[in-house]
């Protein structure tokens, strides 16, 4: 980050502005609007700063900037057409350590003021570091459409219920699930639609329910996708914000980890082939464990939980131990990276089936049905094959896979380094050989990998090698 988000009380503090145009009314409106006392110094004022300054019992200095304008004020905003006059304003005002704003010169800036969506006491704040103000401003536009006005009600009904809440249910935990509880119920809807004695209701009924009091533990798996953060579902979104501790696997992207609560607890169980650095069972006891110390646990998968993530272990063990679960489905790999990749996985001329398989082999001749894997118009994809690679090349053919069957390898798929190689049985081990790859991977064999190249749509240019393929 660029610069630090934080919300400052200005109520009754001597706020500077210097400058009397438009720009300076703009500012002087945000800080009157947070209680701020005014004080503003320019040659001229415009009409309406004037009456804002006067309105507010705040001070005009009707004259060039002087540094004793500094004096006994909390903070500083250079407003005026003169770029020496704003420079020499930042300058005296860090010199104080006071915080200053220069309008559209960040460089000048110890803070700066961001894009506001308002429903008091609920304040959103959006920048882009000042980088480019018409994004800021369309983040804004929509942050205002799914926003309703109403939540500022909202949020000062459920302020007053804070001390009673804190009575009744002396745990922290327990709070927050009330509190979850309440907004995932018709509270928020009964306000919105202005039954906000009914919403009070409700709630008081809830505080009188004992289980509330209670903290129960439980535990969500949940699938991450393949790794762009924009492929999570809204449920696993929201689950994401309400974890007490997360146990996350290797393929879960450091963005998608930006997207849990930032006070959760976050303990990295990943494996990778031959280094399982924590066994499956003890992370099966690990669920188990801080669950029933009533910690909301979040098993964070990449890809799905269920399609080779190891889920049904997992939540066997749950079972046996009496903990409520959930689970919630990912975009796998098989499907996310094949997209992004640009090679649809069925299609009507050359594949009217698609196979995923476990490429984790225990030996070279594997426990797979070959003979059933070679067959034309079909589609398979291989996860965790990069190792058995040659391998799995050699058993298609040995079973009657044609040579040149087009097969492609998608490393990092969904993601910004994405990198894509396709080839054919033939010369793809000689391909990976040659190229420096990375898990994770995952290899798709079949006619549709000969698509690739028409369909291809995610950073193509950049982000595809294509060699040996045969039409």
């Amino acid at each position: 980050m660029q610069f630090l988000p934080v919300f400052l009380n200005v109520r009754a503090q001597n706020c500077l502005v210097v400058g009397g145009g438009e720009v300076a009314l703009r500012k002087a409106v945000l800080l009157d609007r947070a209680g701020a006392r005014l004080r503003v110094v320019a040659p001229r004022v415009h009409s309406t700063l004037e009456a804002l300054v006067v309105a507010g019992a705040g001070e005009l200095r009707i004259r060039e900037f002087r540094e004793s304008d500094l004096d006994g004020v909390f903070l500083v905003v250079a407003a005026t057409d003169d770029e020496l006059v704003n420079a020499a304003v930042s300058e005296a005002a860090k010199s104080r350590g006071l915080p200053v704003n220069v309008v559209d010169k960040p460089s000048l800036c110890s803070f700066i003021v961001p894009s506001i969506v308002d429903r008091s006491p609920v304040v959103i704040a959006i920048s882009s570091g000042g980088t480019s103000p018409i994004l800021t401003r369309r983040i804004k536009e929509k942050i205002e459409i799914l926003v309703p006005a109403a939540y500022g009600r909202l949020a000062l009904m459920l302020g007053s219920f804070r001390s009673r809440v804190k009575g009744v249910i002396a745990d922290g935990r327990g709070r927050a699930r009330f509190w979850e509880h309440i907004l995932s119920g018709p509270v928020p809807d009964k306000v919105f639609a202005g039954e906000e004695e009914d919403a009070r209701r409700y709630i008081e009924q809830q505080l009188a329910v004992p289980e509330h009091q209670e903290v129960a533990g439980q535990v969500f798996l949940v699938g991450a996708g393949p790794g762009d953060p924009d492929l999570l579902t809204l449920k696993a979104l929201r689950l994401m914000e309400e974890a007490d501790v997360v146990l996350y696997d290797r393929l879960v992207s450091p963005e998608i980890l930006q997207r849990v609560r930032p006070d959760a607890e976050k303990i990295h169980v990943g494996k990778e082939r031959a280094n399982h650095s924590v066994p499956q069972e003890q992370i099966n006891e690990m669920l188990v464990r801080l669950a029933q110390e009533g910690k909301r646990v979040l098993r964070l998968k990449g890809g799905d939980p269920f399609i080779f993530g190891r889920g049904g272990e997992e939540i066997d063990r749950l079972a046996e131990a009496g903990i409520p679960f959930q689970v919630v489905p990912g975009i796998t790999a098989a499907s996310g990276c094949a997209c992004y990749a640009g090679i649809p996985l069925t299609h009507r001329d050359c594949s009217q089936s698609v196979r995923f398989v476990t490429g984790h082999l225990r030996d070279e001749s594997g426990e797979l049905d070959w003979a059933e894997l070679a067959k034309e118009q079909q589609t398979v994809v291989f996860y965790m094959g990069l190792v058995g690679l040659a391998n799995i090349c050699a058993q298609l053919m040995a079973h009657g896979a044609a040579p040149d069957m087009p097969m492609a390898l998608v490393q990092q798929g969904t993601t910004d380094t994405q990198k894509v190689l396709t080839g054919t049985l033939e010369t793809m081990p000689a391909m990976v050989a040659e190229n420096e790859v990375k898990a994770p991977t995952i290899i798709i064999v079949g006619r549709v990998v000969g698509l690739q190249s028409r369909y291809a749509w995610f950073r193509k240019s950049a982000l595809v090698q294509r060699d040996g393929m045969a039409g």
